[in-house]
């Protein structure tokens, strides 16, 4: 051996800053998280080189493969700063599913990629746990995921999430909103809070006006502002799937970054457009906060926020009673909320004088 070799210190990934003992601890540790999403088609054990799912044993005939994937965005900087690590991942997975329910396919099987600087097996665990939660909720088996631990790209304390979920739909199922026509209904499914979007815009209404985000809300004295914001997206898969697979919605808009006028003109045909009354519903009390705070112009709420309505369901107009009324028995809360009309594709979203903080009426339209 040389001297050279003799004064050079021998290097270890742990060294680096990564842990391979840790990581191998919260596999462990979510193995049996992994195991309770377990659905017919995948058995969800944990550790291969990729998770498998046997589509057949799953019970289709005809299948089509629906892909989606989605992060959390910024409001995991809130879930960060402010510990509220346990309903991330239900936001992960909802954002996921719901894009997969609005196409007619059942969510199967989600995988995650969860990424820090150096992992905090705790706070891995209890955002896995909820992912976990989340597949449950939704009906889709947790089979795998990447826990990246990567010193010098993350701040310290910072993470980042990313979802991948694959569902399926029988070919004859597949939703297009291609039979969408003037007359139908739209129904409003109501939301759970901000969901997962507008985030930015929250944050930064927060740092300018000085939100108490550990003190009760204004609006809800029973709630600190900081958990009434970090609500989880509503999961509304087992609800619509039925509705669904027996061909009673003709499409389905899941409201995310948009907002309605924005996401409701993407499963329209070409000559139908959504015409929604935003009188038709109450406005929740955190969007008037919001709207409030930030002197926000009705049309800006219109395709920032969801506005109180997670997911649009148009339906014929004979339908509507029934397909309301098992919603309602599934647990969803369920408004009118407008109708489609003859017209160029597109939305839009009108309220008298008064509704969103109004002086005098309003409409905003989006053509897509």
């Amino acid at each position: 051996m040389s001297d050279n070799d003799q004064d050079s210190p021998s290097y270890s990934y742990a060294q680096a800053g990564v842990s391979i003992a840790a990581g191998n601890a919260l596999v462990r540790a979510i193995g049996p998280l992994a195991k309770a999403t377990k659905r017919k088609g995948a058995d969800a054990d944990l550790g291969g080189f990729g998770g498998i799912f046997d589509l057949k044993a799953a019970g289709f005939t005809d299948p089509l493969l629906v892909a989606a994937n989605d992060g959390v965005g910024t409001k995991l900087k809130l879930a960060i700063e402010w510990d509220r690590h346990d309903g991330v991942g239900i936001d992960l997975v909802a954002m996921c599913v719901n894009d997969l329910i609005v196409q007619g396919a059942e969510p199967l099987f989600f995988l995650d990629y969860y990424a820090s600087a150096k992992l905090d097996p705790t706070v891995a665990e209890r955002v896995i746990a909820s992912i976990a939660e989340g597949c449950l909720a939704a009906g889709c088996a947790l089979i795998g995921g990447e826990t990246a631990e990567m010193p010098g790209m993350y701040a310290p304390g910072d993470y980042d999430l990313a979802g991948f979920c694959v569902g399926a739909v029988e070919r004859d199922r597949l939703l297009t909103g291609s039979s969408i026509a003037a007359g139908d209904v739209l129904l409003g499914l109501a939301s759970s809070g901000v969901h997962s979007n507008g985030f930015s815009l929250v944050r930064r209404l927060a740092s300018d006006k000085g939100w108490k985000l550990d003190r009760p809300a204004l609006f809800d004295l029973n709630t600190l502002l900081i958990d009434s914001l970090m609500a989880p997206t509503r999961i509304y898969v087992k609800s619509l799937l039925p509705l669904v697979t027996g061909g009673r919605i003709k499409g389905l808009a899941h409201i995310t970054g948009g907002g309605l006028l924005e996401n409701i003109p993407r499963v329209l045909p070409e000559g139908a457009h959504a015409s929604v009354d935003a009188a038709a519903w109450e406005q929740p009390r955190l969007m008037a906060f919001l709207q409030a705070q930030g002197a926000i112009e009705p049309e800006e709420m219109a395709r920032t926020f969801n506005c109180g309505i997670g997911m649009v369901a148009i339906v014929a107009a004979d339908q509507a009673k029934a397909v309301t009324d098992d919603l309602r028995a599934a647990g969803e809360t369920v408004f009118r909320i407008g109708q489609i009309e003859r017209g160029a594709r597109g939305c839009t979203v009108s309220g008298p004088e008064g509704i969103w903080g109004a002086r005098s009426f309003w409409s905003a339209s989006h053509h897509g």
